[in-house]
C-alpha cells in the first residue's frame, strides 16, 4: 500500500476531508485559500466554494448543509457553502484565534476546537454543539486543538493538540455520550518527527493520525501502540478521512502555507490531497442532529 496524489490540489492548507456516503465525493476545506471544497473521485473534478474568511471545520447536517467552524465563530451553512445562521463565537479575541479541527459524533453533535495563533499559551478551547444549537465549553489548557474522532464502540472520544505532541481520550458513555472523568493520554510522540494533527477511526477502533512535519500517517491500536506507518509525497500532512465506496480509501489533506521554497521544491507535491486503498474500512460520517 502507498499513497498516490487524488487531487493536485496545491492547497495552502487543506484540512477536514470528509466522506459524504450519500452524495460519494470528498468535502474539503483549504484553511487559508479559504474556500469549501467538493471533491468527486470518480470524474476528478473539484469544486471550490469561495470562502471570506478562514474556515477550519465542517460537518454534515441531517437537515442538508453543513455545521462549519470559521474564524467569527460556528454557523450553519447552505448547501452551497452560504451562511444561514450563526451558532455562537465563544473565543475569547479571534483576531488571534480561530476554529480548526471539529468532528460530527455518533449522537448528532458538532465538537470543534480552536487554535491560539500565538502559540505562546495553551489558550485554545474545545466546546460541543448540540441538536438545539446550545454551544457547551468543554475545556481549555489548548494550543492546537486536532485530532477529534470517535471509536465505533461509542466509549471513546480522541483530542490531539498537535504543538504538545499528544493525543488524548476521553471515556464516554455509549448511551449518551456523556464524558465520563477526566482525559488521558492515549499516545505520546517523541519531539522532531512529526506532530499529531487531523485524524479518523476505523472500524476496528484503530486511530489513523496525520504527523504534520513528519512526512507520515501513523495508525494506532486501540491500546495506543502505533502497528503501521504509511509515508506520503509531503512533508505536512494534515488530516485523514476513509472514504470511496466502501470506505477503505484512506484520503489525506495536506499543506503548503508558510513551508520554505527549499522544502517545497523537495517536496512538490505538498498541498495535494492523497489517496492510499487500505484493507480495514472506515465508519460512516455521522450527520449533525440540528
Amino acid at each position: 500500500m502507498s499513497f498516490e496524489t487524488a487531487l493536485a490540489a496545491q492547497a495552502r492548507l487543506g484540512e477536514c476531508p470528509l466522506w459524504d456516503t450519500e452524495a460519494q465525493v470528498l468535502w474539503w476545506v483549504d484553511i487559508e485559500a479559504p474556500s469549501l471544497n467538493r471533491f468527486d473521485p470518480a470524474t476528478g473534478e473539484n469544486r471550490a466554494i469561495a470562502m471570506d474568511e478562514n474556515i477550519g471545520c465542517v460537518g454534515l447536517r441531517r437537515a442538508g448543509g453543513f455545521i462549519a467552524g470559521l474564524r467569527s465563530g460556528l454557523w450553519l451553512l447552505g448547501g452551497n457553502g452560504e451562511r444561514e445562521r450563526h451558532i455562537a463565537n465563544p473565543q475569547p479575541d479571534y483576531r488571534v484565534s480561530r476554529f480548526n479541527d471539529g468532528r460530527v459524533d455518533p449522537w448528532g453533535r458538532f465538537w470543534a476546537g480552536t487554535i491560539h495563533e500565538l502559540r505562546d499559551a495553551p489558550l485554545a478551547g474545545l466546546w460541543r454543539v448540540d441538536a438545539d444549537l446550545s454551544c457547551i465549553h468543554v475545556g481549555w489548557d489548548i494550543t492546537v486543538s486536532n485530532g477529534l474522532a470517535f471509536s465505533p464502540d461509542r466509549r471513546w472520544m480522541y483530542h490531539a493538540d498537535t504543538p504538545a505532541h499528544v493525543v488524548w481520550r476521553y471515556a464516554l458513555d455509549p448511551e449518551t455520550g456523556a464524558v465520563l472523568g477526566d482525559r488521558e493520554v492515549f499516545h505520546k510522540l517523541p519531539h522532531g518527527n512529526g506532530r499529531p494533527d487531523g485524524a479518523a477511526v476505523d472500524i476496528e477502533g484503530f486511530y489513523w493520525s496525520a504527523l504534520y512535519e513528519g512526512g507520515r500517517v501513523v495508525r494506532i491500536s486501540p491500546a495506543g501502540e502505533i502497528v503501521a506507518e504509511h509515508p506520503l509525497p509531503a512533508r505536512c500532512p494534515t488530516m485523514c478521512a476513509l472514504g470511496g465506496e466502501d470506505l477503505r480509501t484512506l484520503y489525506v489533506t495536506s499543506a503548503r502555507h508558510g513551508r520554505s521554497a527549499a522544502e517545497l521544491a523537495e517536496w512538490p507535491e505538498s498541498g495535494n490531497i492523497f489517496a492510499m486503498r487500505v484493507e480495514v474500512p472506515g465508519q460512516p460520517e455521522p450527520r449533525f442532529a440540528g
